[in-house]
């Protein structure tokens, strides 16, 4: 094919350096700027005009459809479903949307691949949760997001558990860390439900906070690989443990001390919980955290907009804990509507929210991407010879259970190793060796020439090149081409001599390979 003429034509976003744009760059943005229409509105805002800082252009209806696709349920919109929504006219119509995709199957799927993440559900090593403890804890970890169960009842069932790794699903939790000893269990439980590093701590803390999981215990069954995790029926005394903040409490023998951790845990008045559970769906969002990274909560570590922090925090206790509302107060303010397109060079402009951050899809999102695209699925492979690791290439990336499950494209692309619970293991980054990948793989080149969807438009097309162009971008990059693409890809056919088919199917190509594809923004 005939690329490199064309990748030049491709309109792309600028993800690097740094110079003033237009007063509207379009097809990306509206001619309007944020406005304190609520809370998180008002005190970004206001943070913003402290430091001087201008804010980013409202993002355009096209950008905005496709933006919270990915960010709300991991998928790119259908054409149809991006023309209906540029044709509608109704001014709540991005508010419509939210609470649409709020509701949709796929919501469950995407958040519980990221709960996944953090919680480590894997079946092989250093992780060892085997194939029947992955799928009956991946099931209740997405029903609990499908049926929007409350946060602290979420984590109250995974913090005081007990029984069978196969029969009662959250005392997987125990089971998903690299340690079964008391300070190994602690340091999971603070980096998951804290957020906090407990390395920064001193050993008295550590040992004060370890002393909740001193009593946990494990036991095999006759049953394969099952573990029963339970409270140790020794004989125990009276003990003394200490809160993360230095309260100490003493532990009497009837007490299930992981109980009493969960009840401190999870009490509105606790420094931590909330304030981790807001701040993460803040970086899941918004690609930053107000505190950053979400799971380095420390004293000299202070969020950014500690205002937008408290508040977000009373929100999250107001609704006892359901995190949808969070979702909704985000998704629905201006300042996550922004424009991906700066308008400040301040270094503390991004670290603000003075617009969207610009990120490269997650290694999951990306391949279902290019699997809807082109009709035909990924090839998967597990260490673990069982039935439940045989995943047919038309199962969806993000619905896979097992972090012990993958392909080449996804280790490729930066798919976190589940064996820390560490935000950081995820890579988006992207790298040489995937733009070689994306731009001279055979099987990429097959998913174009093989792509149902073009093949389809060829047919309803009959050969006219301008319909064509304007289904491929709606496909591709969910959004209508500008007149000017129109022209350079006409120019490019006239010039290069290639049939309608082949153009279009460079078009393609080059249209995967551009950042505006690739990115979030």
């Amino acid at each position: 094919m005939k690329k490199c003429l064309l990748a030049v034509f491709v309109l792309t976003i600028a993800v690097g350096g740094y110079s003033a744009p237009p007063e509207v760059v379009e097809p990306y943005e509206i001619d309007a700027k944020p406005s304190p229409k609520g809370a998180i509105d008002a005190l970004v805002l206001a943070s913003l005009q402290k430091h001087d800082i201008t804010p980013a252009n409202l993002c355009s209806d096209a950008v905005f459809i496709r933006r919270v696709y990915l960010d709300v349920i991991g998928a790119l919109p259908e054409a149809q479903d991006v023309l209906d929504f540029l044709a509608d006219e109704s001014e709540d119509k991005r508010s419509v949307l939210i609470d649409q995709l709020l509701e949709r199957e796929e919501f469950a799927d995407y958040w519980s691949l990221k709960w996944c993440d953090l919680l480590r559900v894997k079946a092989e090593f250093p992780i060892n949760l085997w194939p029947n403890g992955v799928q009956t804890y991946h099931r209740w970890i997405r029903n609990a997001i499908r049926d929007n169960m409350p946060y602290d009842e979420f984590v109250r069932h995974l913090l005081t558990s007990s029984g069978s790794n196969f029969r009662v699903p959250p005392v997987n939790f125990y089971n998903a860390i690299q340690g079964r000893d008391p300070a190994t269990i602690a340091d999971a439980v603070a980096l998951t439900f804290m957020g906090v590093r407990t390395r920064h701590w001193t050993e008295a803390e550590r040992a004060g906070m370890a002393a909740f999981f001193s009593r946990v215990a494990y036991k095999g069954t006759a049953e394969w690989k099952e573990v029963i995790v339970h409270l140790d029926p020794a004989p125990s005394k009276p003990f003394r443990a200490v809160f993360p903040g230095g309260e100490a409490i003493r532990i009497t023998p009837d007490q299930d001390p992981r109980r009493v951790f969960a009840d401190w845990l999870i009490d509105p008045k606790n420094p931590w919980f909330t304030r981790n559970a807001v701040n993460r769906t803040w970086a899941w969002l918004m690609g930053t955290g107000i505190i950053h990274e979400p799971d380095d909560v420390r004293p000299d570590n202070p969020p950014s907009n500690p205002e937008l922090l408290a508040y977000l925090e009373r929100e999250l206790i107001a609704a006892d804990y359901d995190l949808r509302r969070i979702y909704r107060i985000i998704l629905n303010s201006d300042i996550y509507q922004q424009s991906a397109i700066p308008r400040s060079n301040h270094p503390k402009a991004e670290r603000l929210f003075a617009h969207y951050k610009v990120r490269r899809l997650d290694a999951e999102v990306l391949m279902d991407a290019l699997c809807r695209l082109s009709g035909w699925g990924e090839e998967y492979s597990s260490p673990i010879p069982e039935p439940f690791t045989f995943i047919p290439p038309s199962h969806p990336t993000i619905t896979l259970a097992d972090g012990s499950i993958s392909s080449q494209f996804l280790e490729m692309f930066g798919r976190p190793a589940r064996d820390t619970g560490l935000a950081s293991e995820r890579n988006n980054k992207i790298t040489t060796e995937q733009r070689l990948y994306l731009l001279n793989s055979s099987a990429v080149q097959q998913r174009i020439y093989r792509n149902q969807r073009l093949i389809g438009l060829f047919r309803w097309a009959k050969g006219k090149l301008h319909p064509i162009i304007r289904g491929v971008y709606l496909s591709i990059l969910s959004r209508e081409p500008t007149a000017a693409e129109i022209a350079a890809v006409e120019e490019y056919h006239k010039r290069s001599g290639l049939s309608v088919r082949n153009a279009a199917l460079d078009l393609a190509w080059a249209l995967i390979n551009s950042k505006e594809f690739l990115y979030r923004h």
